[in-house]
């Protein structure tokens, strides 16, 4: 989608500090972390959330779950690291392309907002 700014920084139009990369996803930091540690994981090809993860696309969900392992080991987050994805308005999903954050670096609250 071309509108969509994490389809924009998959293509290049707009940097990222790039943590991960592979065929399948990308993984870069945040640009307003909110822990020592914060990366976002993304899918390459546009999902709007994890409502819109169906059968077909499942293993492109799943491997950036993986990558999230990969990334909480590359950034040394050895004690702990917490995967959010939030889905919709109300969760506080501001871009809509699937996207798992990985937190760590400190130890995190228990609260839910």
């Amino acid at each position: 989608m071309s509108n969509c700014l994490f389809c924009r920084i998959v293509s290049g139009e707009i940097p990222s500090t790039k943590v991960y990369e592979d065929e399948i996803c990308l993984a870069f930091r945040d640009i307003a972390p909110m822990a020592p540690t914060h990366v976002l994981v993304i899918p390459k090809e546009h999902i709007s959330g994890v409502s819109a993860v169906t059968a077909e696309n499942a293993a492109i969900a799943g491997h950036c779950i993986a990558v999230c392992a990969k990334v909480a080991e590359l950034e040394g987050l050895e004690n702990g690291f917490r995967v959010v994805s939030n889905c919709g308005d109300d969760a506080g999903q501001t871009v809509p392309h699937l996207h798992f954050h990985v937190l760590g670096g400190r130890k995190l609250s228990l609260e839910m907002a």
